[in-house]
């Protein structure tokens, strides 16, 4: 492990979380937070620390540029810096956050592009290129290697969830090669020609390489002949090498991650030959969007027919997979990689349809990976009382020290372990309490639940979680200061800013811990030709597209406090 004494520069905890949150801070200032920062950093390079994607004006379609990385910006709101930690700082664990990749198969007939006014998520520009700019990810992460902050080579990747998008084989298939290594031919439907919706010629959409004047070409997209051609070329990826996990999301279990899979009339499109463009009634298409949008009441009648606007190539990839599918399919050899075999899942938990899991990420370091996603559907989460035992159990059994639900201290026997959470959904996008059909009788818990239980177990650093597309760092302070923990939110890698964010744990033998979170981008660069087909040019256009999107409003991207941070809270074990 280098040496971890040789920085010893420290930037001021309060003073520099006020200016960062304030803004507006002079060069002068910015200049020297920058230094402070690389001072404290084994090193910057390839992480957001160095530069950060940046738009090149401030208005029409930009291309993007190397704008100036993220400072350190320390947050003390659960513990207070203290002074010289860098000399003593031990690494613990350094974890890699993925979340929300969201791989699409952009021709599926099964998607609701034509309601992307209502809901823009429906339909991106950029999304025919996930793949590409998948695998440029994992080579950002392979390329890193190691924990910026702790020197400590990674000990694990985590997906949270979304891994696909439209809950479709062919899209796990994907998923799986990108982050185990292999072969990837992003296309579905007929092998010469592009089917999906941005070869129609329809303005609605962006049509790249077709003449037609569509609403994206007027705010300057670029018209690039033979995009297609280039899009559904054989690519590689490299794999993760570092030991990877996976978790269940809501676009992992549902249609559009929202509508049950059992609307039968819906499924049955998947792998037909009829691009679905609405029902034949306007009554019907209310109800699916109402539903599209988290109405728990919407349901669809069994007997409404998609109206056949146009034929396609039917696919039996396309099939929709369950729950337990998703599981069998990361058991497969050709998805071990760097291992370990399942990511999370074993063989007993797929035959049972058990989502959740445990894990040792460094010694004395366990992951807690929780199933958030609600089996009845739509697009919010929650965890079922089995689950949620389960998860007080995992934490009373690696805590000697907790508290009961009245506040009172309790003692006992154990093998203490610090605890890190992973899951898809936020604590405050779990609250679809709705039963879930393979249990219909069992209590569901809402994530407000799931923090007081945490609150509960001072071993508890941190939950780690996705869904939101957001980066946002949130304090959940306990009753006492001991009983806090830290709520990290990433953005996802389908909507800009299109980051990951590596956690980096230590120990500063002051009776503190630091969770140092570093967001970082894929390897792919920030402009590339249009004419260029290689991989890394069309993951550059992947970003560059995402950012110039109709709907793109910089929401996700975060405040400075959200970005490259150290998180201080008390040592539980101290």
């Amino acid at each position: 492990m280098p040496d971890v004494t040789r920085r010893s520069l420290l930037l001021s905890g309060a003073g520099g979380l006020a200016l960062l949150s304030l803004g507006g801070l002079s060069a002068q200032a910015e200049a020297r937070i920058t230094r402070l920062t690389d001072s404290r950093a084994f090193t910057t390079a390839g992480t957001t620390l160095e530069q950060t994607a940046s738009a090149s004006a401030t208005s029409g379609y930009r291309r993007l540029v190397a704008g100036p990385g993220f400072a350190l910006v320390v947050r003390e709101e659960l513990a207070a810096s203290q002074r010289g930690r860098d000399d003593r700082r031990s690494a613990l664990a350094s974890i890699v956050h993925l979340t929300d990749l969201h791989i699409i198969d952009a021709q599926s007939p099964m998607r609701f592009e034509f309601m992307a006014e209502s809901c823009p998520s429906f339909f991106r520009p950029q999304e025919a290129l996930g793949t590409h700019a998948a695998a440029q990810l994992v080579a950002r992460v392979n390329q890193l290697a190691t924990g910026p902050f702790s020197g400590r080579a990674f000990d694990c990747v985590v997906s949270t969830g979304d891994n696909s998008d439209n809950n479709e084989e062919l899209e796990m298939h994907w998923f799986l090669r990108v982050m185990s290594g292999g072969v990837i031919v992003a296309n579905s439907g007929a092998e010469t020609e592009w089917e999906g919706v941005q070869h129609s010629g329809d303005p609605l959409y962006y049509n790249p390489d077709l003449a037609v004047m569509d609403r994206y070409k007027k705010a300057g997209f670029p018209r690039i002949e033979g995009f297609f051609d280039r899009v559904i070329r054989e690519h590689d990826s490299e794999g993760v090498k570092t030991p990877w996990y996976s978790v269940f999301g809501n676009h992992d279990d549902s249609v559009g991650g929202t509508i049950p899979a059992n609307w039968t009339p819906l499924e049955e499109l998947y792998t037909g030959p009829t691009k679905f463009t609405g029902f034949t009634t306007e009554a019907a298409n209310a109800t699916l969007a109402a539903g599209l949008t988290g109405d728990r009441s919407a349901r669809l009648g069994r007997e409404v027919r998609a109206e056949r606007r146009w034929e396609v190539t039917a696919d039996h990839r396309r099939k929709p997979f369950s729950p337990r599918g998703f599981m069998a399919a990361h058991l497969d050899p050709s998805a071990t990689g760097a291992g370990p075999v399942g990511h999370g899942f074993t063989p007993k938990a797929a035959d049972e349809g058990i989502a959740y899991y445990s894990f040792e990420i460094s010694p004395g370091v366990t992951g807690i990976a929780l199933d958030s996603t609600n089996h009845g559907g739509w697009t919010r989460g929650s965890v079922g009382h089995a689950q949620f035992l389960w998860l007080e159990r995992m934490l009373r059994s690696g805590s000697s020290t907790s508290y009961d639900e009245s506040g009172a201290r309790v003692m006992r026997q154990a093998d203490d372990r610090l605890f890190v959470l992973f899951s898809h959904h936020t604590s405050r996008s779990m609250d679809n309490l709705a039963p879930d059909p393979a249990n219909p009788g069992e209590k569901r818990h809402p994530g407000g639940e799931i923090v007081a239980l945490l609150q509960r177990y001072p071993n508890v650093l941190a939950w780690v979680n996705g869904h939101s597309h957001t980066n946002a760092i949130t304090p959940r302070p306990g009753p006492s200061p001991e009983r806090g923990f830290w709520e990290i939110n990433t953005a996802s890698h389908i909507e800009f800013p299109q980051q990951a964010r590596i956690i980096d744990v230590c120990d500063n033998h002051d009776g503190t811990l630091s969770l140092f979170t570093t967001l970082i981008e894929s390897a792919a660069p920030y402009q590339s030709s249009y004419e260029d087909g290689d991989q890394a040019a069309l993951a550059s256009l992947y970003r560059e597209f995402s950012v110039n999107d109709l709907h793109y409003t910089g929401a996700h991207e975060g405040l400075p406090k959200d970005h490259n941070t150290e998180l201080l809270l008390l040592h539980p074990l101290h």
